[in-house]
């Protein structure tokens, strides 16, 4: 016998709406997300390869922020609910979906669904009780996780995975400097060079959040700023492997971060550009400062690396399959689990995003859409 369509009688929900693109991301706190009633879905009206999700938890993300006002490489036009990365449960699915049962515990691929995919279900993000996604999207939950675990999976570690192994080929022994450690996808980068047999430099500006980092993996913790500000770190980082620098940086961070970082790598170190946080667009149409020397890149024989996690797979589908197969055997059998630091109700979604643009937190923020 095979399962039901849907769960009887949905009841309505929330949602969360960009219905314009902001001036900066705290004018979009501010004025531009609005949350409103969302009707109670109907399952019948579900396309044939569609899953309709009750989204349980909602991972509250960088990127959602800067897609509000437009500062992200990849914009859904709006009117569109943000959210990136949710987790939840089966309550409807089309005719053609017979591989996820109602009840079903899930987590949504962000590159498939919802306001990073290239499809039709660009405005259909976790911020809502109920989300609507293809069925290829749509994920099985790994049982050693919980929704809120699953709801921060995917980003967080396939950036990390594109920059250390596809990127940097990390290799064991090595010293891989992250920056912006107690960041998301940081913490991320921590766990997975700690699970590739790298010895790990965690930095970052709060000493407090960075204690936190060493039973992740970190080997040696570093703050980048004091009270005064942004610190010279350059010969702390000299003087890991003998002398000889680090091997790789995993840079989410920009700015004089950077610069500092680059003066303390090893000869033909791996320097991998993953984000740019401590120099965000203060508007649209604004110029973003960030730079490196290339004197110190020429004569240290420094290998500089974009990695756009998403970007890449959008022009080159295969280079997934190896990623995501290995993040997810990882978290089944509990090698990776994210650190979620703190979870908000629905109705705090502005205050949960200003706790991200304000990094309060290690890790993940997460938020509890439900019913209404």
């Amino acid at each position: 016998m095979s399962s039901p369509a849907s769960s009887p009688s949905l009841p309505a929900g929330r949602r969360a709406v960009l219905h314009a693109l902001a001036d900066s991301p705290l004018d979009a706190l501010e004025r531009g997300l609005v949350i409103e009633d969302q009707p109670a879905p109907d399952p019948a009206a579900l396309a044939p390869d569609e899953v309709l999700i009750a989204v349980r938890s909602a991972a509250v993300g960088w990127v959602d922020l800067l897609m509000s006002s437009g500062q992200y490489q990849h914009v859904p036009e709006p009117p569109y609910t943000p959210g990136l990365e949710f987790a939840g449960e089966v309550v409807g699915r089309g005719r053609d979906v017979h591989h996820l049962a109602i009840g079903a515990r899930v987590i949504a691929d962000g590159l498939l669904t919802g306001p990073r995919s290239l499809g039709a279900h660009r405005r259909f993000g976790g911020f809502a009780s109920y989300a609507i996604a293809p069925a290829a999207a749509v994920i099985p939950l790994p049982a050693a996780l919980s929704l809120d675990e699953g709801a921060c999976l995917l980003g967080g570690y396939e950036t990390a995975y594109h920059a250390l192994v596809h990127r940097a080929r990390v290799q064991p022994g090595e010293r891989v400097l992250v920056l912006g450690a107690t960041g998301s996808t940081g913490l991320a980068a921590v766990q997975l060079a700690h699970l590739l047999g790298a010895t790990v430099i965690a930095a970052g500006r709060s000493a407090a959040k960075l204690e936190a980092l060493r039973e992740h993996g970190a080997t040696v913790l570093l703050r980048t700023e004091d009270d005064a500000g942004p610190r010279r770190f350059r010969d702390e980082l000299k003087a890991q492997g003998d002398g000889r620098g680090v091997d790789v940086v995993y840079d989410a961070v920009g700015g004089p971060t950077s610069l500092e970082a680059l003066r303390g790598v090893a000869f033909g170190a791996r320097f991998v550009i993953v984000g740019w946080t401590s120099t965000p667009l203060a508007a649209r149409g604004g110029r973003d400062a960030n730079v490196l020397p290339t004197n110190l890149i020429l004569m240290k024989g420094v290998d500089v690396l974009g990695s756009p996690a998403a970007i890449a797979v959008h022009r080159e589908p295969r280079l997934r399959e190896r990623r995501l197969a290995q993040i997810l055997e990882w978290a089944s059998d509990g090698r990776l689990r994210p650190v979620v630091s703190q979870a908000f109700p629905f109705a705090a979604l502005p205050e949960a995003l200003r706790a991200k643009w304000d990094s309060r937190y290690p890790g993940n923020i997460v938020v509890h859409p439900g019913p209404a």
